[in-house]
């Protein structure tokens, strides 16, 4: 099955210009999303994960399901002021500015393996920062997965982890 025709792609939004790769025809078609959590089972597993993480908050639509497929525990990684307690914060740069993200400072014990999921590899800034905020926490992060990833933007670069992404587009 070829998950590119399930995504819809939707011009000008968020704002003129932008093309849009719109997850949401993929999850409200069930074959295709098992397909979907299939794959990134088989990209997953290698790295032996007791936790996947997922980015605020597609991402939380794709890691929490493959947790709970795995039987793993599942955490976020949200932006920052979203999560209650005690929290680990990252500040990373933005194309203008910086932003914060944060995880519950409990979330992760030292020497964890943990995966990061999101929906999109654009720019590698936030799945970058994600990780090294996990790593911040004394967690060994061993790998990554997107659904798609916008390969013209060559995020795959700012990562020093492994990473598969389902489905690739050029432009």
């Amino acid at each position: 099955m070829d998950l590119r025709d399930h995504i819809r792609t939707v011009p000008d939004f968020p704002k003129p210009g932008i093309l849009f790769y719109d997850i949401s025809t993929l999850l409200m078609h069930g074959p295709a999303w098992q397909e979907t959590m299939a794959q990134l089972d088989a990209a997953v597993a290698p790295h032996r994960p007791d936790l996947l993480a997922g980015i605020e908050s597609r991402g939380f639509l794709v890691a929490a399901p493959l947790a709970l497929h795995l039987g793993l525990g599942f955490i976020m990684v949200r932006k920052k002021g979203k999560l209650p307690g005690a929290t680990v914060s990252y500040s990373y740069d933005l194309e203008y500015g910086t932003d914060t993200i944060e995880v519950q400072a409990d979330a992760v014990e030292p020497g964890q393996r943990v995966v990061i999921l999101d929906d999109l590899l654009a720019t590698g800034g936030t799945m970058n920062a994600a990780a090294k905020l996990l790593q911040q926490c004394g967690a060994e992060v061993s790998g990554a997965a997107c659904l798609i990833e916008l390969a013209f933007l060559q995020g795959r670069a700012k990562l020093d982890i492994p990473i598969t992404t389902l489905v690739s587009y050029d432009s």
